[in-house]
């Protein structure tokens, strides 16, 4: 069984198993097989309830945040890493229904691919099971992104907050070591965060900036839960 369908038995989300099958069908695959059903539509639809959902969220859980705030912390969930990463979370790239040539350039681990994909079974869940059922599959996924990008400073942009907080702490300046792997076509880069002999969990991603990024966002909560404890 894969993780998406896990999910919708633990949110008890009932979600027609064709329409699903539509939303993992990339256009390459309907175009190599006679010109199925692709999940384009979907995401066309998913895309706009998404953005519906998480900026209702934003709305009320951030009464005292300015219009843009509330605008660049949207930005920084709803966008294709953002969404690629919450696809790669639920393994959603080995349900994907991808051509050949896609399969062949490591189509299943594309942002791009993973974020549209997302946004179409977001498309399915509300078609076949309903408002009340989209926001809490979207709720579900997408809130603790939010709430991490409320408590990030300088734009919502890890490595800047990171290095607003090494500051603060009096620590020294972050360093990034990043090593990457794999083909030309389909590399993936591994980042770590130094701050003096500290050394933080590994992030990765489809590019080096990526990669850093999670890194620092891994760091930012490590240091700023370590402070809080020791400073309570």
């Amino acid at each position: 069984m894969s993780r998406v369908v896990e999910l919708f038995h633990k949110l008890g989300l009932e979600v027609d198993p064709q329409l699903l099958r539509v939303a993992l069908t990339h256009r390459s695959f309907a175009y190599e097989n006679g010109g199925i059903a692709n999940n384009e539509r979907l995401e066309f639809l998913g895309d706009a309830v998404l953005g519906v959902v998480v900026t209702e969220y934003l709305y009320n859980s951030y009464p005292d945040f300015p219009e843009g705030k509330l605008a660049k912390m949207r930005s920084a969930v709803v966008n294709a890493n953002a969404l690629a990463d919450v696809a790669r979370g639920l393994n959603l790239g080995a349900d994907i229904f991808l051509g050949k040539g896609e399969i062949a350039t490591n189509g299943a681990d594309k942002a791009s691919i993973l974020a549209d994909t997302l946004e179409a079974v977001i498309g399915a869940v509300m078609i076949s099971a309903g408002r009340d059922a989209v926001m809490r599959f979207i709720h579900h996924l997408f809130d603790p992104l939010v709430d991490a990008a409320a408590i990030s400073g300088a734009g919502l942009d890890w490595k800047t907050s990171l290095q607003e907080l090494c500051a603060e702490y009096g620590l020294a300046v972050p360093t990034y070591l990043v090593a990457d792997s794999g083909p030309d076509h389909a590399k993936r880069f591994e980042a770590v965060v130094a701050i003096d002999e500290w050394r933080s969990e590994v992030g990765s991603g489809t590019s080096k900036k990526y990669a850093e990024q999670e890194a620092a966002a891994a760091a930012f909560s490590f240091l700023s839960a370590h402070h809080s404890s020791r400073d309570a």
